[in-house]
């Protein structure tokens, strides 16, 4: 009786030393490589799909590389990218995932047409006896386009849409239903809540101040001590009046004219986006350049941070799109599938 129990005991213990193995085995396995199946679902369901965006995009052929939730080029070299070449899309903005192509290790999702200006058959076509082509007569036919690579380890292996649409989250927004909302999702939760309160902070950028306020309805461009700034003017009279300025995309100082005549002004840094902050006035920078001062108004102080000597304004018209959407790059279009 013991010999069998002994026996048994030992079968179970074989058993398990041989199903062990197999379960490390499958648990371990590196997932299959995308199938034909799959890549023709992922092409149908994404190709035409309108998203919003959540990261810079600059046009060129130099565009965004999406690996372990990472994004680069990011910091300086985005920025410098940016002003060199001119944005695709920026945060809030809604664009349309044109192509997408699967290559070994990763896939290319081309936004609004892509980097790269796509010929039409007929554009190919030539009239004998001629060197001219037919080409298109639409100016838009213009590659303003970017795109975003997403990078695998190794190979594109099996997956699902709802995986795919996480794993671009860093880039899209498939989920938001305007674009305030697409916007306010990526930045951080102190300008978050001065945006929802419709309040400007010392240290925004203009794309900010646009969604806390709306376009502003007057502005004025001057220069002082070799720095240009532009205030943008929010308010009449009898109301309160803020006067926001800007130092290349900056706001460096807010001034608040109450109701009751009482002068607040704001120039401590409230948020820091990290990014420049001035600009400074060419060499050949002629000495009579054009200028928006009415005739008599005194010049303000060469230091942005002083209260202006501005007169009171006139009352501005109203907005072109009183109540509607701020952002300034987002026309309406259908919404996303």
């Amino acid at each position: 009786m013991r010999s069998f129990h002994f026996f048994g005991g030992a079968c179970r213990l074989w058993a398990v030393l041989l199903v062990f193995p197999c379960l490390t085995f499958s648990q371990n396995s590196p997932a299959p490589r995308i199938s034909k199946e799959t890549r023709q679902q992922v092409i149908h369901a994404f190709s035409d799909e309108l998203v919003f965006i959540r990261a810079n995009f600059p046009m060129g052929q130099i565009g965004l590389k999406l690996k372990n939730g990472t994004v680069s080029p990011s910091g300086d070299e985005l920025r410098h990218l940016m002003e060199l070449w001119g944005p695709a899309a920026k945060p809030g903005d809604r664009a349309r995932i044109s192509d997408v192509f699967i290559k070994n290790d990763h896939i290319r999702f081309e936004i609004n047409g892509g980097p790269i200006r796509k010929k039409k058959w007929y554009q190919h076509i030539e009239i004998e006896g001629s060197t001219s082509t037919i080409t298109p007569s639409d100016a838009s036919a213009n590659a303003r386009g970017s795109f975003v690579d997403l990078y695998f380890e190794n190979y594109v292996p099996e997956i699902t849409g709802p995986e795919l649409k996480q794993l671009l989250r860093p880039v899209f927004d498939f989920d938001s239903k305007s674009p305030i909302e697409a916007y306010l999702d990526t930045v951080s939760p102190k300008i978050r809540d001065a945006i929802k309160n419709h309040r400007v902070l010392v240290g925004m950028n203009r794309e900010m101040v646009i969604y806390a306020k709306g376009r502003a309805p007057k502005k004025l461009r001057e220069h002082a001590d070799e720095v240009e700034y532009e205030e943008w003017i929010y308010g009449t009279p009898p109301q309160d009046v803020d006067f926001v300025r800007f130092v290349g995309d900056e706001v460096v100082r807010i001034e608040t004219m109450k109701v009751d005549g009482q002068k607040v002004v704001r120039v401590d840094k409230e948020v820091d986006l990290n990014a420049p902050t001035v600009a400074k006035k060419d060499d050949g920078h002629p000495a009579n350049a054009p200028t928006l001062r009415r005739p008599g108004e005194e010049m303000p102080e060469s230091n942005p941070a002083n209260p202006s000597s501005t007169p009171p304004m006139s009352s501005p018209q109203p907005p072109a799109n009183p109540g509607g959407d701020p952002n300034p790059n987002w026309t309406a279009s259908p919404a996303a599938k």
